[in-house]
């Protein structure tokens, strides 16, 4: 009841300061922060994975080079239909794609593009996600057997649209008395899609895989197997079983070998971030000081009537820690507020955002994705939570202390 009564009072009357209102919009603005970076780290990592492990494969398998006895270097997966049959027979994996690849130009008129080609079978491309069910596509995948796939980026670097055709340009084409020549085949745009990365939508094609087996010189060969798995984030441990699976020449690449390095970025970039936002928050906790110390001040005579009258030094002690802790409440509550608002209405703040900065506010070539992602997770908010209100209570108590050990006497000497 008392501490109520001190945070209604007016300032004149010795109420709350200036600076427990600074201390409050702190606190407020900080625990804000605090969780819209922890949403945006969150869909940010979650967008990103989600697009690796959707249009990418969960494990490479592939067999290492060897030379024959006139000194050439065999590559390729010349059985590769027996050693998909192998792999698709170990526990966890759940598709197997035979692949050929290769990086060709892509010319439509004036405009050219390089590309990379993903031969694969019709039945197998409808099962990668995010090619077979994209963000956005044009055309019918059912179509796939009759031309080419291409990312939406590929499709406005060189200007063209369904039903169009664009040539492909190898330079390991037919070989001759002269040399290689390169060789050009022209293919119809069949479909387009988006897959949500920037780089994939911009570099990926898929043709048939026996197309692009005799477009690059692999009639009868495999250059790598694509296996999808059920749980991507162990798939560490299915290295074993898998290279027991490829035989003896097999070699495997894992996403994570892949993209490891930019996660681990990640995690320390999130680590450093949380640390530093967990100082902002102290430091607007430490307002909370400095305001409650001057209520202190303020109410000296106060507190010299309620020791003279009985008042315990425990009970003075509780009366402004009330009053420390009840800014740290409030803040943390109104910051819980805006930050779990700014995560659910993301996508419209930010598209005020690109409109008042002329559309430069997010560069897919640079991120990799499309938009800013913000996914708000419980644990996040709680541990946002914990954070202000564990340092709100901890400041709180020393400025108590010293109200609560205040000498009636000197006190109320000089009143």
């Amino acid at each position: 009841m008392i501490a109520w009564r001190y945070l209604r009072a007016r300032r004149a009357e010795g109420g709350v300061s200036v600076m427990t209102w600074i201390s409050l919009i702190g606190i407020t603005l900080a625990v804000f922060a605090l969780i819209a970076t922890l949403a945006v780290r969150s869909g940010f990592r979650a967008e990103f994975v989600d697009t690796i492990l959707g249009a990418n494969a969960h494990v490479t398998v592939y067999n290492m080079a060897t030379v024959d006895d006139n000194g050439v270097s065999q590559t390729g997966i010349a059985n590769y239909t027996e050693m998909a049959e192998s792999v698709a027979q170990v526990p966890g994996v759940t598709q197997v794609a035979p692949l050929v690849r290769g990086q060709v130009m892509a010319n439509k008129g004036q405009a050219n593009a390089g590309i990379e080609i993903f031969g694969i079978d019709a039945a197998d491309l409808a099962n990668i996600p995010r090619i077979a069910n994209p963000e956005t596509a044009e055309g019918d995948l059912a179509d796939f057997g009759q031309g080419i796939a291409i990312g939406s980026g590929v499709a406005q670097a060189l200007r063209v649209g369904l039903g169009d055709t664009i040539k492909i340009i190898s330079p390991n084409g037919v070989k001759t008395a002269f040399g290689t020549s390169p060789r050009v085949n022209g293919y119809e745009v069949t479909y387009i899609f988006t897959a949500g990365r920037y780089d994939i939508d911009r570099t990926r094609a898929y043709l048939p895989l026996a197309e692009a087996q005799a477009f690059f010189n692999r009639e009868g060969v495999a250059d790598e197997l694509e296996v999808m798995v059920e749980d991507p984030d162990n798939v560490d441990d299915l290295t074993v079983p898998l290279l027991s699976a490829a035989g003896d020449r097999g070699m495997i690449w894992t996403w994570r070998d892949a993209s490891g390095s930019f996660l681990n970025a990640l995690d320390i970039e999130d680590r450093v971030m949380f640390v530093i936002l967990s100082i902002l928050v102290l430091i607007a906790a430490m307002n909370i000081v400095s305001g409650l110390i001057m209520l202190v001040k303020n109410k000296g005579r106060d507190i010299g009537i309620l020791r003279t009258m009985g008042l315990s030094e425990g009970s003075i002690l509780r009366v402004f820690f009330i009053c420390g802790a009840f800014t740290g409440i409030i803040g943390t509550a109104m910051g819980v507020i805006l930050g779990c608002l700014f995560a659910l209405y993301v996508d419209q703040i930010f598209a005020v955002v690109n409109y008042l900065s002329g559309g430069n506010a997010w560069d897919p070539s640079i991120r990799g994705i499309y938009f800013l992602p913000a996914k708000l997770q419980f644990g996040d908010v709680m541990s946002a939570i914990g954070l202000s209100l564990g340092l709100s209570f901890v400041v709180t108590i020393f400025p108590a202390r010293r109200a609560a050990r205040m000498n009636p006497v000197e006190a109320l000497r000089y009143e």
